[in-house]
């Protein structure tokens, strides 16, 4: 039997959405283990004084499996 847990992860890029998915669960990777889903809780943009995209952010919910 296995027991997971899920953790929030808040992740940021200059370059779109799919690069700050990427970074986010890259960075995840390097301190928990047995990663096994991710799923996209909400995602926003800042903008600039001229309405131009300057970040995109997305806050996802990250499982993991528990070591026995």
């Amino acid at each position: 039997m296995s027991i997971a847990k899920v953790t929030e992860i808040k992740s940021s890029s200059k370059t779109s959405f799919d690069d700050t998915l990427k970074t986010g669960l890259a960075r995840a990777s390097k301190t928990l283990q047995n990663v096994r889903s991710a799923w996209i809780s909400s995602q926003e943009v800042l903008l600039n004084d001229a309405g131009e995209i300057t970040e995109y952010r997305i806050l996802m919910k990250v499982t993991f499996v528990l070591n026995d």
